[in-house]
């Protein structure tokens, strides 16, 4: 066994299962990890940053977009409660991020004597926004929480891992075990539970399928479009699950489509989903069997119970079903032309919503279909999430169920920093960029090459217009008093373009394009409508589906 510091192990174990980039921030706990990171730095990027927040959601940005582990590292105490939010981020997102996080001297954890960074019972309080939490008390048992934490990340429902190591231990030198990475646990699904959905969907006359973001961390896109094709099924996408079929697919349906497509369906098939449209709001379902395939199966009777449901790897279980749905299947009248004339209706209010459908058609418009677009807690982000083109898996980032104010541009750096030959743009209102307007030196530091476009309405605009209309107009703390921002980017180092219509902004975003280092593009606007009320009035006055 080599004899090396527990940083040096912690280094190791990483390199063992394949990590080649960090997001950190030092600080005296961790000297002797970054020493060690320093030695491996021809083989790991230690990409830090100017907030420990930056740090975790760049590790979500570059997991999600990638499909492989994100990672950072920062001090205990105030660091790791300064990423808290981007980890409860990407515990919403199912994202597959390890947090690594420094503590106190071993002898002293918990004893609450007021020592630097000191939070009474860390690794307890990460475990409630965490799949797994550990600490590593010796040299030797920094590579065994370090295999565990990825493979509970690879296992099952993929959601962050932490782990902690004293600053002790990571200088103490002591014979190590490396040992190796931990194979995966990829629960395959019950014969029988297979055999019962594949009577039900393929019995089915109107079968629909409503996809999730489990689909794409299990990377079953293509399950999903095969058993869509075979069942002339419309596929129904989440937010989360946006790309799992391209928007030019005939069976392609976002989200806000559910209600219509379920008027006339008659059994579902849920995948990787929590069966939720937004706002903790049940996607519209008709009356009838419905199937769910989840990692999870404490989500299989949440929401909507199912009339089958299997706890399954939903890669594995859609091969499964493919396989045996054959015998079972009728065969069916093409359901396209009816799934058309859906999306068009659907296409026309979202185009209605002005200026939310401009902006964010213009920023589609100077993109390539493979481009990976981060949305943000803002109008034309909210428009987006239905409303913008997706063309491929894992090309539309957003913040789940959490809702992160000011997640979306450190997560678009992460995501450039993991696709450097794809371009990725971040959509920001002025309030959300604030959060984190300090990573433009990040930016230019690294030199990562995202478009960063900050909407600039001079409010928080949502809690603004809320104020005005349901408080006879009183506004408190909402206002807000901008910069250009062109010229702060400018001020960083980095170009800061103007664009003050739809036109310019997607001539501005396809000029980004062009340049190889960052871009921040201003758009001045006034206030906005709430998109999110125009569409629940116009899904209200449509016949609402029958309650299951």
């Amino acid at each position: 066994m080599p004899r090396m510091t527990g940083g040096q192990a912690l280094v190791a174990a990483l390199e063992q299962e394949g990590l080649d980039t960090i997001f950190g921030l030092p600080g005296v706990q961790l000297d002797w990890a970054f020493d060690a990171f320093y030695a491996a730095s021809d083989r790991i990027k230690v990409i830090h940053t100017r907030h420990e927040q930056a740090t975790a959601y760049m590790a979500d940005g570059y997991a999600r977009t990638t499909g492989k582990v994100g990672a950072f590292i920062v001090v205990p105490g105030p660091g790791i409660l300064n990423a808290s939010a981007a980890i409860s981020t990407a515990y919403a997102t199912n994202s597959p991020v390890l947090a690594i996080t420094g503590q106190i001297q071993s002898d002293l954890i918990d004893m609450g004597r007021g020592l630097l960074h000191e939070v009474y019972d860390q690794v307890g309080m990460l475990r409630h926004i965490t799949k797994y939490a550990a600490r590593a008390s010796t040299p030797k048992e920094v590579p065994i929480v370090v295999h565990e934490a990825f493979r509970q990340m690879r296992s099952g429902r993929p959601r962050p891992t932490e782990i902690e190591i004293p600053p002790d231990v990571l200088a103490r030198v002591d014979d190590v075990d490396l040992g190796k990475p931990l194979a995966a646990d990829k629960q395959s699904p019950d014969p029988a539970l297979i055999e019962r959905a594949a009577e039900i969907v393929g019995q089915a006359e109107r079968p629909m399928i409503v996809a999730g973001g489990g689909v794409i961390s299990a990377e079953a896109w293509a399950e999903v479009r095969a058993l869509a094709e075979m069942l002339e099924a419309p596929v129904v996408m989440s937010a989360n699950g946006r790309g799992v079929l391209s928007e030019r697919h005939p069976l392609a349906c976002v989200a806000l489509a559910a209600q219509d497509v379920a008027a006339t369906c008659d059994a579902v098939i849920a995948i990787g989903t929590r069966l939720v449209a937004g706002g903790g709001m049940p996607v519209p379902l008709p009356r009838g069997p419905i199937v769910r395939i989840d990692a999870d199966s404490t989500q299989l009777h949440r929401t909507v119970v199912a009339t089958v449901g299997i706890a399954a790897d939903a890669k594995l279980a859609l091969t499964e079903l493919l396989e045996r749905l054959g015998k079972h299947n009728r065969k069916r009248a093409s359901r396209r032309d009816e799934i058309a004339a859906i999306s068009r209706g659907l296409r026309e209010q979202l185009e209605a919503a002005q200026p939310q459908s401009s902006l964010g058609l213009a920023v589609r418009n100077g993109l390539p279909d493979d481009a990976i677009v981060v949305d943000e807690s803002t109008q034309v982000g909210y428009w987006s999430r239905s409303g913008m083109p997706v063309f491929e898996p894992r090309s539309y980032v957003t913040s789940g169920y959490q809702g992160t104010l000011g997640y979306g541009f450190p997560t678009g750096l992460g995501a450039a920093v993991g696709n450097p030959g794809r371009r990725v743009v971040s959509m920001n209102g002025d309030g959300g960029f604030m959060f984190n307007v300090q990573e433009l030196a990040t930016a230019v530091q690294h030199n990562i090459p995202l478009t960063t476009i900050v909407f600039d309405d001079g409010a928080f605009g949502n809690v603004k217009r809320i104020q005005q209309e349901q408080f006879g107009g009183r506004t408190i703390a909402s206002s807000l008093r901008n910069p250009d921002f062109a010229k702060i980017a400018e001020g960083f180092g980095m170009a800061g373009v103007k664009a003050e219509s739809a036109d310019a902004l997607t001539g501005a975003v396809k000029e980004a394009g062009t340049h190889k280092g960052p871009v921040l593009i201003h758009v001045p606007v006034g206030p906005m409508p709430n998109f999110q009320r125009i569409m629940r009035e116009a899904m209200a006055k449509k016949q609402p589906v029958a309650a299951r």
